[in-house]
C-alpha cells in the first residue's frame, strides 16, 4: 500500500505544470530587501525559469503575462527555510512510532503497546520522541518497563533530542550487550541501581552500540520516507532547509528524487563526519544542482549531547548532578583536525555546541584556525545555548553564525534552570546580545527534535513564552527580538548561513520564486494569532507544492 502511495505522489511531482510566464496578484507581501529591511508588495511576475522577474509594489502597473493567479488579498512572505533541521528524521518519524505527544510514561508505553499491535509484521519496533521530562517521571525509564508493552521483538526509541536511546531486553540481546559491556568514549551505558545491570538507557555515542544492531532501511524504504518528508514540511510553508548530518544513503536519496523530478524542496546539506562528506562531495563542496535545490555545502560535527540527557558539556557540573559536566565528544585535537580539513577543501564547518565548555571549545577552535584561512568562510556553531557570558563576545567574530532554534528555549526553559541554575543562565539562548554585539543568527527547528512549524518559532522568538504564555511577559525577556529580526532568521538569513543568498530566501528580482500564503500576517498578528497561523499554500520555484485545500 505504501509503495502505491509513493508511486502516486511521484507521479503527481512529475505531472506538475512546466514553468511559464505568470503573475502573482492580489496579495499583501512581505519581504526583506538587499538592505535587510522590510518590503511590501501587491504583486510578483515569475519568469520560465521559475525565478521572480519583478517585484510590483502598490499603483505600480502589471505587466501582460502568460497567466495570472490571484492571491485573494492573501498574504505572502518568503519559504520558510529551516537553518536546522534532519530531513530524514523527519520522514522516518512520520513512517514509525512518535512519542512526542506523549505526557506520562504510562501513556507512552500504552502507545508502543498499541503500535507494536498494528504492526505485527515489523521485525523491530522503532521510533523516537520520549522525554523523561515532560512525563514528570525524575529519572530515565527502564528496559523492564519497556519490556511490559512489548517483549516478543527488539524496540529502540530514540529520545526526543536524539541523545539517547532506549531498548528493551531483546533489543539489548540483538545488540550483545551485557554486563560487562563497557561505556564507549563519548558516551554512557546507563546502570540500574546494583550498578552493574545495563539499564535499557544509552547516551550519545553509547547509541551507536544499539545502532548497530538495528536493520538499515532500504533504498525504497527511503525514498518513501523522503517523500514524507517533503509532505510534512511543505505543510508547514519550509522551502529549504539545512540538513544536518547527511549521509551517503541520505544523499542519494535526495539525487534519486532530483533526478526522477519529485524532489521539490532545497536542501542545503552537512555532512555527517568528514568520511561523509568527501565520499559525498569529494575534495570540494559540489556545485548547486537541480536548479538550486540541492547542494553539499559542508560537515556537521557534534562536541557534546543534550541538556535533557545531561550530556551537554559544562565548565563547572550540573547543578541537579554535582558529579557530571556532560559529555565532551572530541578531543581538542579532533576537533581543530578537522576544522582544518573542512577549511582547506572549502567545505562549512557546522559545529554542535550547547553546553558552555562546548561553545567555549568551538569558539576557540575556530578563533585559532580562522586566522589561517582567509575569504568568506561562515563558520557555524549549532544551538548555542547555554554561552559563559564573558564567551558571548566571541559569537560577533570570524564571520561565525549563531544557528539558533527559539523553540527549544521554551521548551528548555524551566529544565534548563534546573539543570544550570541561576548565574549559567545569564548566557542563555542570547538571541538579542548576539545580534547587538555584532553577531548574526539562522533559526531553525532542530526537526524532529521538535515540531517543524517556523510560526511557534516565530512566535517564540518575540515573546520568549511557551504556547500556553508561560512565563508571563517572557523567560530572560530582554533576549526576544524583534517581529522583522525573526522574519529575517527563518528566510533571508537562514538562506545566508547556507551561502543560498542571492538565490532564495527573499522575495526579490533574480531569486527563486520561493513564497508561502498564509492567513495572518505576522509583523502584525498578535503572538497568540501567530502561533495559529494556516499555510495556505506553498510554492517552490513558482510551482505550488502544497495546497491547503
Amino acid at each position: 500500500m505504501k509503495l502505491k502511495i509513493a508511486a502516486a505522489l511521484l507521479a503527481s511531482a512529475i505531472a506538475m505544470p512546466a514553468h511559464a510566464d505568470v503573475l502573482i496578484d492580489n496579495v499583501t507581501g512581505i519581504t526583506i530587501d538587499a538592505d535587510g529591511k522590510v518590503k511590501r508588495f501587491e504583486a510578483l511576475v515569475i519568469d520560465d525559469d521559475g525565478k521572480i522577474a519583478q517585484v510590483i509594489e502598490r499603483g505600480q502597473e502589471r505587466p501582460r503575462t502568460d497567466y495570472r493567479e490571484d492571491g485573494e488579498g492573501r498574504v505572502m512572505i518568503p519559504g520558510i527555510i529551516d537553518a536546522h533541521a534532519h530531513v530524514m528524521g523527519v520522514g522516518f518519524g512520520a513512517l514509525t512510532l512518535d512519542l512526542s505527544d506523549t505526557n506520562s510514561l504510562e501513556e507512552a508505553l500504552e502507545k508502543i503497546r498499541t503500535f507494536a499491535a498494528e504492526n505485527e509484521a515489523r521485525p523491530w519496533i522503532l521510533g523516537r520522541g520520549w522525554n523523561q521530562e515532560k512525563w514528570g517521571l525524575g529519572r530515565f525509564p527502564t528496559a523492564e518497563e519497556l519490556d511490559s508493552a512489548v517483549s516478543d521483538r527488539p524496540v529502540y526509541l530514540a529520545r526526543v533530542d536524539g541523545h539517547a536511546g532506549w531498548a528493551n531486553s531483546l533489543a539489548m540481546r540483538a545488540a550483545g550487550i551485557t554486563a560487562d559491556t563497557k561505556s564507549p568514549s563519548g558516551g554512557r551505558i546507563e546502570k540500574l541501581a546494583d550498578g552493574k545491570t545495563p539499564s535499557g538507557i544509552f547516551v550519545d555515542a553509547a547509541e551507536e552500540l544499539m545502532n548497530a544492531a538495528v536493520p538499515a532501511p532500504r533504498p525504497i524504504e527511503r525514498d518513501l520516507a523522503f517523500i514524507e518528508a517533503q509532505k510534512v514540511l511543505h505543510s508547514f510553508g519550509i522551502t529549504a532547509v539545512a540538513d544536518m548530518g547527511t549521509t551517503i544513503e541520505d544523499w542519494q536519496a535526495f539525487r534519486r528524487a532530483g533526478d526522477n523530478g519529485s524532489l521539490t524542496l532545497r536542501i542545503m546539506s552537512y555532512a555527517a563526519g568528514p568520511d561523509q562528506m568527501t565520499l559525498i562531495s569529494g575534495a570540494r563542496p559540489s556545485l548547486w544542482l537541480y536548479e538550486d535545490k540541492l547542494r553539499m555545502n559542508g560537515v556537521k560535527l557534534y562536541l557534546d549531547g543534550a541538556l535533557g540527557s545531561r550530556g551537554a558539556w559544562l565548565k563547572q557540573p550540573y547543578s541537579d548532578d554535582p558529579h557530571n559536566t556532560g559529555l565532551p565528544l572530541m578531543a581538542p585535537a579532533q576537533l581543530r583536525n578537522v576544522l582544518v580539513r573542512a577549511a582547506q577543501g572549502g567545505f562549512q564547518p557546522a559545529v554542535h555546541a550547547i553546553g558552555t565548555a562546548a561553545n567555549a571549545e568551538a569558539l576557540a577552535a575556530i578563533g585559532e584556525i580562522a586566522e589561517s584561512f582567509d575569504g568568506d568562510r561562515r563558520w557555524r556553531i549549532e544551538h548555542v545555548q547555554i554561552v559563559d557570558p564573558a564567551d558571548l563576545p566571541k559569537l560577533a567574530e570570524h564571520g561565525i553564525i549563531s544557528s539558533m532554534q527559539p523553540v527549544h528555549q521554551t521548551s528548555d526553559m524551566f529544565m534548563a534552570e534546573a539543570r544550570l541554575g541561576e548565574e549559567r543562565l545569564q548566557g542563555a539562548y542570547a538571541w538579542n546580545t548576539i545580534l547587538e554585539m555584532g553577531g548574526r543568527l539562522a533559526f531553525g527547528s532542530d526537526t524532529p527534535v521538535e515540531s517543524p512549524d517556523p510560526f511557534a518559532g516565530f512566535a517564540a522568538a518575540i515573546t520568549r513564552s511557551n504556547a500556553e504564555g508561560e512565563p508571563f511577559g517572557g523567560w530572560r525577556a530582554t533576549e526576544r527580538v524583534n517581529r522583522e529580526q525573526a522574519l529575517s532568521g527563518f528566510t533571508a538569513d537562514a538562506a545566508y548561513a547556507g551561502f543560498a543568498e542571492g538565490r532564495f530566501g527573499r522575495l526579490l528580482p533574480g531569486e527563486r520564486a520561493d513564497f508561502v500564503l498564509v492567513d495572518v500576517d505576522p509583523l502584525l498578528a498578535t503572538p497568540e494569532e501567530i502561533r495559529g497561523t494556516k499555510v495556505l499554500e506553498t510554492w517552490v520555484g513558482g510551482q505550488k507544492v502544497y495546497d491547503a485545500d
